[in-house]
């Protein structure tokens, strides 16, 4: 699965009021489970995993994590028993939602931590005792933001991405799928990373993994944090899908074409500045209803 992508990857030019061309990179199209940013960042994770002889992969996530939907599909394809790390004890308790639901079903075995424990996730010794108590599972950090999935991310522009356009956007989670971005950007380009999460410390994330500094980041558009949604955000997300017949979804992509859409609208960007959006799929998440 992850040696090609079976066909190539479509483009969509919107047709804006404002003098400026937007093209949107459908990534959420490439596959139905394994979609957008995480078939790239998945790949060299899972044939890290094969090479080296596990049987389990081991990663960590949220309830709504596409992350933990995409690797659990992508580890049953592949023969691995998967195992979630879900933030949240109390989920325990309560009825899966949509996420967490699927994963189970494709096999993957939950376990709910407590957020005190969750906030060791990047921990050395924290990962040393669950690697010892799962000693057959290649463990994958939350969102699968590793320098593996650097390594593939850095996949995602193609040749002429780099040629035809002056302004990447993508919307950001734990950094990875930007820092690949980034890195394999042209100079003469600028990436522009819309957070779902509130705060300024993923800056210090994504530097970590980049030297470049052709790159920003805002929050401005993240509706006041991870898997949170204001009305306003929920009729841009339907005004946009009957008007351009694009899936979005809350978590990640409707707040970046939402915050995209309004720096378009003010003249943030120069006239005939060519933008590529990224979309990052996610849909699983999406809500049914609005």
């Amino acid at each position: 699965m992850f040696d090609h992508i079976a066909f190539p990857i479509p483009y969509q030019t919107l047709q804006l009021p404002q003098p400026v061309q937007l093209t949107i990179k459908r990534l959420d199209l490439i596959h139905p489970q394994i979609s957008g940013n995480k078939f790239f960042k998945l790949k060299y994770n899972l044939l890290a995993a094969q090479q080296q002889g596990f049987s389990q992969v081991l990663t960590f996530g949220g309830a709504f994590s596409n992350h933990i939907a995409a690797t659990a599909f992508a580890a049953q394809h592949f023969g691995f028993q998967s195992i979630g790390m879900i933030r949240g004890e109390e989920l325990a308790s309560q009825p899966f939602n949509p996420t967490l639901q699927t994963a189970q079903d494709l096999g993957m075995q939950l376990h709910f931590l407590s957020r005190f424990e969750y906030r060791l996730r990047h921990q050395a010794e924290y990962l040393q005792q669950l690697q010892q108590q799962y000693p057959q599972a290649f463990i994958i950090p939350e969102g699968g933001s590793n320098a593996l999935a650097i390594q593939g991310t850095q996949e995602i522009l193609s040749p002429d991405d780099l040629e035809n356009y002056d302004v990447i956007c993508c919307a950001v989670g734990t950094g990875g799928t930007l820092a690949g971005i980034i890195e394999s950007s042209s100079e003469l380009q600028h990436v522009l990373g819309f957070s779902a999460l509130k705060g300024d410390f993923l800056k210090h994330d994504i530097q970590q993994w980049t030297d470049k500094s052709n790159w920003s980041l805002t929050d401005a558009y993240c509706c006041g944090g991870y898997a949170k949604t204001t009305l306003e955000l929920l009729q841009f997300m339907q005004q946009f899908e009957q008007q351009y017949d694009i899936p979005l979804e809350q978590v990640y992509t409707a707040k970046m074409m939402m915050g995209l859409l309004d720096l378009i609208q003010h003249s943030h960007f120069p006239a005939h500045t060519r933008i590529l959006v990224i979309h990052t799929g996610g849909l699983q998440g999406k809500l049914k209803t609005y």
